[in-house]
């Protein structure tokens, strides 16, 4: 259990950690404009549009394992495979940020399938 609440931790973490390479790219954009951050990013091209975009993505995909979570604990399946499932997860949600990051679009895209397979898994698994 303290497994997949760890990963859980991790997962309301990683949109932040995520904001970081946006914060560097933003102030090599004329300095962080903290009164109107959102507009600057809309600026942001190359490297930083990609660290936006892995951003943003870390929030949509925090609300699909948290439902995954939900029902997981709501039904009382904590089991090994779905708690590997969970870690799983949050690998490919960090590689994706990665592989965001460096443009490596095709990495990407299969660690972005494997980050929404495994809480699908760990949804029908709780069945």
């Amino acid at each position: 259990m303290d497994l997949i609440i760890s990963c859980a931790l991790v997962s309301m973490l990683l949109p932040y950690f995520a904001k970081i390479p946006v914060i560097v790219e933003m102030n090599k954009l004329g300095g962080y404009n903290n009164k109107q951050p959102r507009a600057q990013q809309h600026q942001l091209s190359g490297k930083g549009a990609r660290a936006v975009a892995a951003h943003y993505n870390c929030f949509e995909s925090l609300a699909v394992f948290a439902v995954a979570l939900a029902v997981v604990f709501g039904t009382n399946s904590i089991t090994s495979t779905i708690q590997w499932l969970a870690l799983t997860h949050i690998i490919a949600r960090v590689l994706y940020c990665v592989f965001y990051w460096f443009d490596l679009d095709i990495l990407r895209s299969t660690t972005w399938l494997l980050g929404v397979a495994c809480p699908i898994a760990m949804v029908v698994l709780s069945f």
